[in-house]
């Protein structure tokens, strides 16, 4: 990152990082990655780097990143033993303070994506189950 906050650089794998930043793979791009990723060349692995990819919008100034702050966590799970961990952290947030993980419709009514109206029939679409029950939580919880 320059003094702005802004990236000037994304390496691959380096020996030694040069900052405590790494990218989880959470990637959101737009109409411009497929002319972007016409012009690039396969690495020496013969595939086509996601980094590379980024270091084209790099170039057009055209990234934008956000970091994940307090209260993220990232898994590479990547390993049988990290999966198992990962897993264990997400049975850890729900059963123990009671908190969804990956719920798209939570999100969405938080950030006012979607009106209370539209999470009532939301939930009142969906089979009785957990998920159900925590929105219904979350609406009774936001009166």
């Amino acid at each position: 990152f320059d003094m702005n906050e802004k990236v000037i650089e994304i390496i691959e794998k380096p020996d030694v990082p040069p900052s405590p930043y790494a990218i989880t793979g959470l990637y959101f791009l737009d109409e411009k990655a497929p002319q972007y990723a016409r012009c690039l060349v396969p690495s020496a692995r013969g595939e086509l780097e996601i980094t590379s990819l980024l270091q084209q919008y790099i170039a057009n100034e055209d990234l934008y990143v956000n970091k994940m702050g307090r209260g993220f966590a990232w898994f590479d799970t990547g390993t049988y033993s990290s999966l198992l961990d990962a897993g264990n952290f997400v049975r850890t947030l729900t059963e123990r303070q009671g908190l969804q993980v990956g719920s798209p419709d939570e999100v969405a009514y938080q950030m006012n994506f979607i009106s209370r109206e539209q999470l009532e029939l939301c939930v009142g679409n969906l089979e009785t189950n957990a998920y159900s029950n925590y929105l219904k939580q979350i609406l009774s919880i936001d009166k």
